[in-house]
């Protein structure tokens, strides 16, 4: 593992957000001892907020239009981040920090990019109709080459799959050993087979020495084999076991009688 620990230290001033929330009454120290920790709870109970200052204290890069130190959504996150002691064994810099939510501005970023390159080379084509093919051909080359990489990395383009087949195709394509990946609710567009590939990619790259701290409220990333989940429904927050989870046993009731929930509501 990488990130060793994370401990709060306390502001003097605790009467805003982000350090008003019940989260951070009882806060004091979060260790990873394992190199997946899944993090859990309600809506509201802290786990984007607790992994977005993780994600800012660790500099991680981000997928979307902005940096992470610029971004305006995470603008209370850089407030938290000062107040989280990062305990390191082996600093990295691989990795990359993600939102569901961002990965949408992403995609269509990619496609931008792709289409002004294209758009690039038919001004070329305009502009250098009266040159020599070897004048053109060195003038196209560094857009050539741009979208050479394009298409290495994302084949046709993030654009043209499915959300969720995108989704895994960026992961794909990004992930590299050594890594330290902050994922938040990253099932969100995946399919319940999707999720399962996911895994098997998360194990994949636990192998060459990557880890995670994913916040998630999919039954089935929960179950990722040997991690460590923290449940954020009581606090202080605590490592729970995955029958345990109030979540797991919900959505295991409900797929067994469905009708049972349905007809109250």
């Amino acid at each position: 593992m990488h990130l060793k620990s994370i401990k709060y230290i306390k502001p003097k001033n605790t009467n805003k957000y982000p350090f008003n929330i019940p989260l951070f009454k009882d806060f004091d120290i979060l260790e990873f001892r394992t190199p997946v920790t899944i993090f859990v709870g309600e809506n509201g109970t802290g786990k984007s907020t607790l992994i977005e200052g993780i994600a800012v204290g660790v500099g991680s890069i981000t997928i979307g239009d902005d940096s992470i130190d610029y971004d305006k959504s995470l603008k209370a996150a850089r407030e938290l981040s000062k107040s989280l002691k990062l305990i390191w064994n082996i600093k990295t810099k691989k990795g990359f920090f993600l939102r569901a939510e961002d990965f949408i501005s992403y995609t269509k970023r990619i496609a931008e990019i792709r289409n002004e390159l294209e758009e690039e080379l038919k001004e070329i084509d305009n502009t250098y109709d009266d040159r020599s093919e070897l004048s053109k051909s060195l003038a196209k080359m560094p857009y050539n080459n741009s979208l050479y990489e394009l298409k290495k990395k994302y084949g046709e383009g993030l654009e043209t799959k499915s959300h969720g087949e995108s989704f895994l195709e960026l992961f794909n394509s990004r992930f590299v050993p050594n890594g330290l990946y902050i994922l938040d609710e990253p099932e969100t567009p995946l399919s319940p087979m999707k999720q399962l590939a996911f895994i098997s990619m998360i194990k994949e790259m636990v192998e060459k020495n990557a880890q995670f701290i994913i916040a998630t409220h999919s039954p089935i990333l929960m179950a990722i084999p040997e991690a460590a989940i923290i449940s954020f429904d009581e606090y202080p927050i605590k490592e729970v076991n995955y029958n345990d989870l109030e979540h797991v046993n919900l959505t295991k009731d409900f797929l067994n009688n469905p009708g049972q929930y349905l007809r109250h509501l």
